[in-house]
């Protein structure tokens, strides 16, 4: 249906309107999508040359993300032209690359302003602009507002900022809010402080919940740390299944229980008297 409604805009003429729907298509994983954005790339070229900054705007993000280091020229060149041009798009996509030094020398405070000025424009880019913000009080402001836009990895970055001003409860609620979406990072931050009793009091529960879900996520970190725990007697065999519940994987709880048991018995011990062994011929 998303690739239709890229066709149809294409049909149109409206090659912006098709280029956005066939990168969005692509960054969620369709070869199709990725393959109509090449395509597309040809008419956009023709736009931007002949003025129009949108899709200039448009054609930098293309080149940077679906062409290789050979294209980063053109990248800069449409970026620019598109920041100059006040377009929020190419703003964002200028700053990156000033960031990054991608193609261009790199340029922190220019990078800066341009991720502000995006910001003001509407662009989702408040996360970039507040990991250049060196004032505590204005980082943190837009680290809350790229979280409230459902910036995953600001919460995250949120919760860091607030630990280092010891405002530990307040820095839980971010890894948790980060883990809850998918940040594995901040699911081993969650775990670790419900272990410690960092924020809160401690918790192994959900200590051992968060490290269920890493070990989903592909962290065998989790698997380890919740073998130790349990090991330690820090829960029992109703609290591990708790937290296989709370992680939405049982059969977690359930290879843990099985882990604890086969460690905690005792070795088997032969009483019978030894014989001697047969004599041979």
């Amino acid at each position: 249906m998303q690739l239709d409604e890229g066709r149809r805009a294409a049909e149109a003429g409206d090659w912006v309107a098709a280029g956005h729907v066939f990168v969005r298509a692509a960054m969620e994983g369709s070869t199709e999508g990725a393959e109509l954005v090449a395509q597309v790339t040809v008419e956009l070229v023709s736009l931007a040359d002949g003025g129009s900054a949108e899709a200039a705007a448009l054609l930098a993000g293309i080149y940077l993300e679906h062409f290789d280091e050979s294209a980063l020229p053109m990248a800069e060149r449409y970026a620019r032209v598109a920041a100059e041009a006040g377009i929020p798009a190419g703003q964002r996509t200028y700053g990156h690359m000033l960031v990054m030094g991608l193609g261009v020398e790199e340029d922190r405070s220019r990078a800066a302003e341009l991720f502000r000025a995006a910001a003001e424009g509407g662009d989702a880019c408040v996360f970039n602009l507040a990991q250049l913000v060196d004032a505590p009080d204005e980082s943190l402001r837009l680290l809350e507002a790229a979280a409230r836009e459902g910036v995953v990895a600001a919460g995250a970055v949120l919760a860091d900022r607030l630990s280092a001003l010891d405002r530990d409860e307040e820095a839980l609620g971010g890894y948790v809010w980060a883990a809850e979406r998918g940040h594995v990072g901040a699911m081993n931050a969650a775990a670790c402080w419900y272990r410690d009793g960092f924020g809160t009091t401690q918790d192994p529960v959900q200590a051992v919940r968060w490290f269920f879900v890493m070990f989903a996520h592909g962290d065998g970190n989790g698997s380890h740390e919740a073998i130790q725990l349990a090991k330690a007697g820090a829960l029992n065999e109703e609290q591990i299944r708790d937290a296989g519940q709370l992680a939405g994987d049982p059969g977690a709880a359930e290879a843990l229980i099985g882990t604890v048991r086969t460690a905690s018995e005792p070795e088997k011990v032969c009483n019978q008297p030894c014989l001697d062994p047969p004599d041979r011929p």
